[in-house]
């Protein structure tokens, strides 16, 4: 085989690799001898078939199963002849004019990972926010509970239905004297201002008293999911059973028990457990931007340019979904449009931060074990129907791509956690207001060294890589008003289908992982 290096621009390399004739027959021989014995022909004993008819019948085949073979073992083959490390999948384009009995001649391009050293962990410094659960807080936990936990109780009958109060209903529902199917419910609970039945017809029943029957008009919104309803005016002949006022939930040990615990005592402790968690990740991802934005601007060398696409399409993409689903999509789309240069500056940050990180893991033995690897999958499994998960996980089985990307963010997290085991850690104690200040604040962190003035950019937190598509979600828009029955559901109103918050979550406490070198090369078309 002879290799020639055409290209050598930064971390861009370009090969002319030649794989002579010779080799390719020798490989069609060994390959026809191979075979020969499975091969089954009329006139001939098993194993018996000259191998010049082998060639005849099958020689097409082979040749092309050889080629491949060959090309595949020549990538393998300059990767290692030229200590290559590449940062993507090669590039391959196979010569015009290739014939059976000439040399095959391919060119081969592919960026490699910048040769990084391991920084000196030595006076790493860092301060944790730290807040107590007060108790205050346990208490508001506990009353957010309890009223979630809403009771009624019957209201003197003379009381006119007011803002938060519920009805116990029967109506009908009609369009232009004809009722329509799905529009009669019987003792159907009714909140005012709860939202849940579509606009006008809650207001309508305000003032309301037990005993009366009134006949309301509403429009079906022109997007509700019944199609033949959509856009229609109805009437709704109501019939009130009850008028109810809110009782309020009294929060004591029966209360608790309700809730299937021993006491009012084991479910203040559990709150205030739950409250100590999720304070505990505040301080970690304050403490981590930390970190990454010291080791960001301590570090500034070349990355693979391939490696930045495939992360700015990644938030590229993100940032698209999220306009979308704006009040303004057309705006929200522009106002990204005009940042494109800041959200590719994050992208090369990322992928730097990534590198970096897998560098001073590789430097100081981190690696996710075997069970821990077993667990992550078994894990992102559940993600998936179950008709899909066993095609899931063998694909993590054979795919080194996709088994890297699923191992990356917890391969990261070992990393930090090594970094945070190593670094001088001071605590300060502060309130959840300041913590969130600090995280926010850390929101825009300042850009590596002569990277880019996109460093202070925030861009929406990478999300985890999937192998291959989910399952269909559940259709968000059932007309499935409260606990009833979506035969008495037709005046309800559609769930409404969350909008994207934009930059919900930070970006810069997501680097970008490094990516595996994968085994088989791609050839253009």
């Amino acid at each position: 085989m002879k290799i020639e290096e055409t290209t050598n621009e930064g971390l861009r390399r370009t090969y002319a690799v030649t794989i002579p004739a010779q080799d390719i027959d020798a490989a069609i021989e060994a390959e026809v001898k191979k075979i020969a014995p499975q091969v089954r022909m009329p006139g001939f004993r098993p194993g018996k078939v000259p191998a010049n008819l082998v060639k005849k019948m099958h020689g097409e085949a082979i040749h092309g199963q050889v080629v491949n073979e060959q090309i595949q073992g020549a990538v393998d083959g300059l990767m290692r002849d030229k200590q290559l490390r590449p940062a993507m999948q090669p590039q391959v384009q196979f010569g015009d004019g290739y014939e059976q009995g000439k040399d095959a001649t391919l060119t081969v391009d592919v960026e490699v990972l910048p040769e990084i050293e391991a920084p000196s962990l030595d006076g790493l410094k860092l301060e944790r926010l730290t807040v107590p659960v007060a108790d205050s807080e346990v208490d508001e936990a506990v009353n957010n509970i309890a009223s979630q936990q809403k009771t009624f109780k019957d209201a003197p009958k003379n009381r006119k239905a007011a803002d938060g109060d519920q009805l116990i209903i029967d109506f009908t529902g009609s369009i232009d004297g004809v009722e329509f199917e799905g529009g009669k419910a019987e003792e159907t609970p009714l909140v005012i201002g709860a939202n849940r039945f579509i606009p006008g017809f809650e207001e309508q029943l305000a003032g309301a008293k037990a005993g009366d029957d009134k006949t309301i008009t509403v429009t079906f919104p022109a997007d509700y999911p019944a199609k033949e309803l959509a856009g229609k005016d109805a009437q709704f002949a109501i019939h009130v059973h009850k008028v109810q006022v809110e009782d309020e939930t009294a929060v004591d040990e029966e209360f608790a028990k309700s809730l299937g615990l021993e006491s009012l005592e084991q479910l203040r402790g559990l709150l205030k457990g739950q409250l100590e968690q999720e304070l505990n990740g505040l301080t970690r991802t304050a403490m981590k931007r930390q970190l990454l934005d010291t080791l960001a601007s301590g570090h500034d060398f070349p990355v693979p340019q391939g490696m930045v696409d495939a992360e700015f399409e990644q938030i590229w993409q993100q940032l698209q979904q999220e306009a979308a689903g704006e009040e303004d999509p057309e705006a929200a789309l522009k106002e990204i449009e005009a940042e494109k240069a800041d959200y590719r500056a994050i992208a090369e940050r990322r992928v730097r931060l990534g590198l970096l990180l897998s560098e001073i893991g590789q430097a100081n033995g981190v690696q996710v074990t075997q069970q821990e690897m077993s667990m992550l999958i078994q894990q992102a499994a559940q993600q998936y129907r179950p008709e899909d998960r066993d095609r899931f996980m063998e694909l993590i089985r054979t795919n080194d791509m996709a088994a890297a990307q699923l191992r990356a963010p917890l391969y990261e997290d070992k990393v930090v956690d090594f970094l945070f085991d190593k670094a001088d850690i001071t605590d300060r104690e502060v309130t959840r207001e300041e913590l969130q200040a600090a995280i926010e604040a850390e929101e825009t962190p300042a850009p590596a060294a002569a990277a880019s003035p996109a460093g202070k950019k925030k861009a929406p937190a990478k999300k985890a890589a999937k192998a291959q598509p989910a399952a269909d979600a559940p259709a968000e828009d059932a007309p499935v008003a409260s606990e009833a029955s979506s035969e008495e559901a037709t005046p309800a109103k559609p769930a409404k289908k969350a909008a994207a918050k934009k930059n919900a979550e930070p970006t810069e406490d997501k680097p970008a992982a490094k990516k595996a070198p994968a085994k088989k090369a791609a050839a253009k078309k």
